[in-house]
């Protein structure tokens, strides 16, 4: 029997397994889980997922820009809150650029820092000009006129968290589901 299924090649899993493998990857189970569900070994299922989310990854890098409207938010993510110290003066914290595609797709892209410079580079390589961006009123966004874009700001430090349209709220989701708050 001849498999062409890269994640199988080698492997003494028959497609079936591999189907209620891939079945439980996306019902969010760990790989512990995923073991004695199937009945296959801890270390293989850390191989096959590995390859999983290598794949996932690899597609991701080639999706198509995002157009029309689209939210820009930064996140930071480690480990707790320390006293007084939240977002981006919480030290030992990694940032992270998320942009939502509204009704579409999301892209998200660590980064050494928040700056301008940063932040534009990545719009760039992943929104074409003349799209309409949604952003918070961090000052590293200033600029996106300049670059051809239609920008639309919502000032949190003001208790502004929704104007119409004006609102950066989708991007909230998909942040909560990688901090496993869900």
């Amino acid at each position: 029997m001849t498999l062409k299924n890269k994640y199988l090649y080698r492997s003494h899993i028959f497609e079936k397994k591999f189907r209620q493998i891939l079945r439980l990857f996306c019902q969010d189970f760990d790989a512990t889980k995923i073991s004695l569900l199937t009945g296959v070994s801890r270390k293989t299922i850390n191989i096959i997922l590995g390859k999983m989310r290598e794949r996932i990854f690899s597609l991701s890098l080639k999706g198509d820009k995002f157009s029309g409207e689209v939210e820009i938010d930064e996140s930071y993510f480690g480990a707790r809150r320390v006293r007084d110290k939240r977002g981006r003066g919480a030290s030992g914290k990694t940032p992270v650029v998320g942009l939502l595609k509204r009704g579409g797709k999301v892209f998200t892209k660590i980064t050494p820092n928040c700056t301008q410079k940063e932040l534009l580079s990545i719009i760039k390589g992943k929104v074409p000009e003349d799209s309409h961006i949604y952003t918070d009123g961090w000052k590293s966004y200033d600029g996106l006129v300049l670059n051809g874009y239609h920008h639309y700001r919502i000032h949190h430090h003001e208790n502004e968290f929704a104007r119409g349209k004006n609102h950066v709220n989708g991007t909230e989701a998909p942040r909560a589901y990688a901090r496993g708050i869900k």
